[in-house]
């Protein structure tokens, strides 16, 4: 392990400990709501009996959802605490999942062809070159098969609600691939019980959108559709998080399909 890998596995243990929004279990799911968390675009088909992978995906949400659904589930993520969560959730709701720490760059356990989808959650900005990640992804997914990623914008990728000006939020880093800084390294939220706290975040990485489309393509990850989460509200205040998602969207979603070719 990489010593930028060990220092986000490190922060994600404490994030996971302390109840990021990301590692809190989801107890009261049903089909219809699970299916609205992993495709709520509409892109999936039916997954019943269909083999799907949660990739950097811990912390007790995708995994269930995609088990109500019907499918066999596969979880890799490189915190321990986020696989203890899906394990809880997975014993509420009385499912079963295969649960693997590690990479998400490192699908060598994983043999040629494994799977029918594989649902990354928000975690490539974590390391600093997504194509090895889409070289894995490319080789363990059948024909036909679906890649469903999500990253940070990086058009605002650097910029959050504590960099308010005038109203606005000031364009200060250049647009390239590379670390991001923050002018607060720490992740603030509310915990499951509404107490604000504190921890300091993972090290980042701006993935640009002709890096991480043209990965894609070259690698005959089709895509099928760009989305932006378009949210915020109206009546926010400056400097709020509310305010800064509806100038800014803060990720992209894009959905591909493995296709033929070279």
């Amino acid at each position: 392990m990489d010593k930028i890998t060990q220092y986000n596995q490190e922060r994600w243990e404490e994030l996971a400990q302390a109840g990021v929004y990301w590692s809190r279990p989801l107890l009261e799911l049903n089909p219809e709501t699970a299916r609205q968390l992993v495709d709520p675009y509409g892109v999936m088909s039916d997954v019943q009996g269909k083999d799907v992978l949660c990739l950097a995906s811990g912390g007790g949400q995708q995994s269930v959802a995609f088990a109500l659904l019907g499918a066999n589930v596969t979880v890799l993520d490189f915190s321990a605490n986020q696989l203890d969560h899906d394990r809880t959730a997975l014993a509420h709701y009385h499912l079963d999942a295969r649960l693997e720490q590690g990479d998400m760059r490192d699908l060598s356990r994983f043999a040629d062809q494994s799977f029918d989808m594989v649902w990354h959650a928000f975690s490539i900005n974590f390391i600093p070159d997504p194509l090895r990640v889409f070289d894995e992804v490319a080789r363990v997914l059948r024909p036909g098969g679906l890649y469903r990623l999500e990253w940070n914008n990086p058009f605002t990728h650097g910029l959050d609600e504590r960099d308010a000006e005038q109203g606005g939020y000031t364009l200060r880093q250049p647009y390239r691939d590379g670390e991001v800084t923050f002018s607060n390294t720490k992740w603030d939220f509310d915990d499951a019980e509404g107490k604000i706290v504190e921890v300091e975040g993972p090290r980042e990485f701006r993935h640009t959108l002709s890096t991480v489309l043209n990965g894609l393509i070259a690698r005959r990850l089709q895509p099928l559709g760009l989305w932006e989460e378009l949210s915020g509200d109206p009546e926010a205040e400056p400097g709020t998080w509310e305010h800064f998602k509806l100038l800014a969207p803060p990720w992209l979603t894009v959905w591909c399909q493995l296709g033929g070719g070279k």
